[in-house]
C-alpha cells in the first residue's frame, strides 16, 4: 500500500490533538510511523495548525497519500496550492519566480483572512464573557436584594418582639411599685356601762 499522511491522536478523553505522521498504509493509526511533519489541535478557534511545510510538500510530490483531514490541512496551509503550481512549473506554463510571487499572494490574502477570522472570534469570546458577566452580576444583585429584604424582616421581627417585652416588663414594674393602702383600724367604741338600779332601801 502508499505511504499515507494522516492523523495520529494524542490527548486525554474529551480533549484530543493530533500529530501529523508520514506512515504505511498497513500501520495501525496510532502505531508506527516514519516521520512526523506536524501537530494538530482542533480544540482551539481557529484551530491550531504546526507544520513543516517543506517536509510535507516533499511527501506530497513523492506521492505520499493525504487521509480527508489531512488534505483539508494541506489545502488550508497551501502545501496543495505549491503543489499545483510547481506542477505547473514543471509544464513549462510559468518561471518559478512567477509560481513563488503567486504563492505569496495568496499566502498574504490567506494570513489576513486568518487573522480576520481570529480577531472575529476574540471579540465575540469577549462579547460572551461580558454578557456572562452581565448576567450573573443580575443575578447576585437579585439574591442581595433578597437577602436585604429577609434581613429587613427578620429585623422588624426581632424589633417587634423586643417592644412587646419592654412592655410587658414595664407593666410588670408598674404593677410591682404600686403602693399598697392599708386600712386603719377601726376604733372600737367604748362599751357603755350598764346602770345598775340601786336597791331602795
Amino acid at each position: 500500500m502508499p505511504t499515507r499522511i494522516r492523523l495520529q491522536r494524542r490527548g486525554m478523553k474529551g480533549q484530543p490533538y493530533f500529530h501529523i505522521v508520514i506512515a504505511d498504509g498497513r500501520a495501525p493509526r496510532d502505531g508506527r510511523f516514519i516521520e512526523k511533519i506536524g501537530t494538530y489541535n482542533p480544540l482551539t478557534r481557529p484551530a491550531d495548525i504546526n507544520l513543516d511545510f517543506d517536509r510535507a510538500l516533499y511527501w506530497v510530490k513523492s506521492g505520499a497519500q493525504p487521509s480527508e483531514t489531512v488534505e483539508a490541512i494541506l489545502k488550508y496551509t497551501g502545501v496543495a496550492y505549491m503543489h499545483h503550481l510547481l506542477k505547473g512549473v514543471a509544464k513549462g506554463a510559468m518561471t518559478q519566480e512567477e509560481a513563488q510571487a503567486k504563492f505569496d499572494a495568496w499566502k498574504q490574502e490567506k494570513d489576513a483572512k486568518i487573522s480576520s477570522h481570529a480577531n472575529k472570534v476574540k471579540q465575540e469570546s469577549k462579547a460572551d464573557e461580558k454578557k456572562r458577566l452581565e448576567a450573573e452580576a443580575k443575578v447576585n444583585e437579585a439574591k442581595a436584594k433578597e437577602l436585604a429584604k429577609k434581613r429587613a424582616s427578620e429585623v422588624a421581627a426581632e424589633a417587634k418582639e423586643e417592644a412587646a417585652e419592654a412592655a410587658a416588663a414595664e407593666t410588670a414594674e408598674v404593677t410591682e411599685e404600686a403602693p399598697v393602702v392599708e386600712e386603719a383600724p377601726v376604733a372600737e367604741a367604748p362599751a357603755a356601762e350598764t346602770e345598775t338600779p340601786e336597791a331602795e332601801a
